[in-house]
């Protein structure tokens, strides 16, 4: 989840009230978002720096604040106090609409398409008319930006955004790839020009761009774009030009976003436009740009269209489990920034017909609405129960039936890791990797290069680091292993392992079969010294883990179904455990 950083003042001057922090607590639970952490600019910048200093009295009291990673709307102080206004009843919701300036007068931006179809083809653009920029509006503007390219845009793969002093530039614009010998200007930041292809050198020391540099350094041509005078706006997705750097006397703000996926674009692009918006002199009033490419066809950004929804009543009242009136669901849907009103379809059955802004870009399927609807009437207000649809799987419900049982033989569950080590998996439990586990491509460390083919080394490290622990220690895990399978589709299969462990001086070979013969009790399965196909026997049996002579395979119904013994003394020492221990591990879907 992104986490946004705001200052408690100003947000509560734009919420228009003071809250404690319990309170405002409260409120983000309410309205689906988390209140992290409090603290202060300066205590992150000593964090960030490992610095130990205790916090002035006068530092800025600051919310770090969780946002659902879909909701872009809310990256910014803007986004959360305006929602959370319209959530509190404070504030009806905006309509933002687009200024009526005429096609002759609209500014253009001309893409050469046979140009930027090769590495980035699509733009989009809008105009904010009249702005007024204070220092914390200015940084917020700025702070959306970063948090859109780290989020929706990918790192500014998919989308980079651009904005401009559209006082500085002279319209109609180009939006062109060329040879980056052929392009040469002045970056942000920066006093001489520089050739394309020496920027990308220059910023290779940079810590904050050189991570955007592989986008567009091995392309033959890069991406760029420039008013009717050549004046280079920006060099996307790295660096915008100095001549149109904006600042807090900026009153006209052209945005651009270059993206290779068009879709993504146009949120970004709206997601831009309808936060700061308000401070415009017109207060919710876009200017269009219109889009043309050198193939004729025309398009005018921003599209604020609202898109309309029709959610049957019955939808949503049965997934929350909450009956519900339709003038309630409108109501609530109000809160939550979406405009709702009652309809009806053509066999009679009772809609909720939605409609949904531009800013509003998760919302894709009823079960948006329906979410809304629920976080606006309170998760807590909703009354707990099981759905009728769901139903527990037949192996999960014998798993639990396994738990308690084992339980009251008193042992303790334990829960391990389901990725392990290459060595953890094989060679730390004296076996030879025989080709049977999936391992993971490009895993991120030594600890997670398979997944795991048995629960024995887990259990064993678990043991290994609770080594000071009152003996005797017994404990047990019922899970998933993961074998290679060449009959399913995925080329692989998971199965439901039971395994247990008594570790102390006294451990031996009887205490761990007697919890063998009590789960095949418990099962249904009768010992049978014979091994027929109605009950299980043990077999002496030669498994590396464990110590010849003191060890035994179960066959359950003709089949081999599990191992239990006394591990072997290097195995114990390859997991510095110094008591004896007795392990059972069992296949229990090969019992069934």
């Amino acid at each position: 989840m992104p986490t946004v950083n705001v200052g408690r003042d100003r947000l509560f001057a734009a919420l228009g009230e003071s809250y404690t922090r319990e309170e405002f607590d409260d409120l983000c639970f309410r309205f689906g978002i988390e209140l992290d952490d409090v603290t202060t600019e300066k205590a992150i910048i000593r964090k960030e720096k490992h610095i130990e200093e205790e916090a002035g009295k006068d530092e800025e009291t600051i919310y770090k604040i969780d946002i659902p990673a879909n909701r872009y709307d809310l990256l910014c102080l803007e986004g959360i106090a305006q929602a959370l206004r319209i959530f509190n009843k404070k504030q009806e919701i905006p309509t933002y609409r687009l200024s009526d300036v005429g096609k002759d007068n609209m500014l253009r931006m001309n893409v050469r398409s046979d140009q930027t179809s090769q590495i980035r083809p699509f733009v989009v653009c809008a105009v904010l008319r009249g702005v007024t920029f204070d220092e914390a509006r200015y940084n917020s503007f700025i702070d959306l930006q970063d948090k859109l390219h780290q989020n929706i845009c990918r790192r500014r793969s998919l989308v980079a955004i651009g904005t401009h002093d559209l006082d500085t530039l002279q319209g109609p614009f180009t939006y062109e790839a060329l040879s980056p010998k052929d392009i040469n200007f002045v970056p942000l930041k920066q006093t001489k020009s520089f050739r394309a292809d020496e920027l990308i050198e220059f910023y290779k020391s940079d810590l904050k761009l050189k991570k955007y540099l592989h986008i567009i350094e091995s392309s033959p041509v890069f991406p760029v774009l420039y008013d009717s005078k050549r004046t280079v706006l920006s060099l996307p997705p790295i660096i915008n030009g100095a001549h149109s750097a904006i600042s807090l006397q900026t009153k006209n703000v052209f945005i651009e976003c270059t993206a290779t996926d068009l879709t993504k674009a146009k949120i970004v692009l709206n997601t831009m436009v309808t936060t700061f918006s308000e401070y415009c002199e017109k207060k919710f009033e876009i200017e269009p740009v219109e889009v043309k490419y050198d193939s004729g066809e025309s398009y005018i950004y921003p599209d604020l269209a609202v898109y309309d929804m029709e959610v049957p009543l019955s939808y949503i009242t049965d997934l929350m489990g909450v009956s519900l009136e339709v003038e309630e669901v409108t109501s609530l849907l109000n809160r939550m920034q979406l405009r709702a009103e009652r309809s009806t379809s053509s066999e009679g059955q009772c809609l909720v017909k939605v409609h949904v802004p531009p800013s509003r870009s998760d919302v894709l399927h009823p079960c948006d609405v329906m979410e809304d609807v629920a976080i606006a009437y309170g998760y807590n207000n909703i009354p707990t129960r099981m759905p009728a649809s769901i139903k527990p799987l037949p192996l999960n419900e014998l798993t639990d039936l396994l738990r308690l049982e084992i339980a009251m033989n008193v042992y303790t569950e334990v829960l391990t890791w389901i990725l392990c080590s290459h060595k953890e998996n094989f060679e730390l439990l004296n076996r030879k990797d025989d080709n049977s586990a999936v391992i993971i491509g490009n895993p991120r460390g030594a600890d997670f290069e398979v997944v795991r083919t048995r629960l024995m080394h887990g259990i064993l490290k678990t043991v290994g680091s609770n080594n000071k622990h009152p003996k005797p220690i017994k404990i047990y895990e019922i899970g998933d292993v993961t074998l290679l399978d060449e009959t399913k589709d995925v080329g692989a299969s998971n199965r439901r392992h039971l395994a247990a462990l008594h570790c102390g001086a006294t451990s031996g070979f009887e205490l761990i079969h007697g919890l063998v013969d009590r789960v095949m009790e418990v099962m249904g399965v009768p010992f049978k010294p014979d091994g027929d196909i109605i009950g299980y026997c043990i077999n002496r049996s030669e498994e590396p883990e464990f110590l010849p002579g003191r060890q035994a395979s179960i066959i359950c119904k003709g089949k081999h179904v599990g191992n239990f013994g006394i591990v072997h003394p290097e195995v114990l020492n390859n997991f510095d455990i110094t008591d004896p221990c007795s392990f059972v591990e069992i296949d229990i879907e090969a019992l069934l």
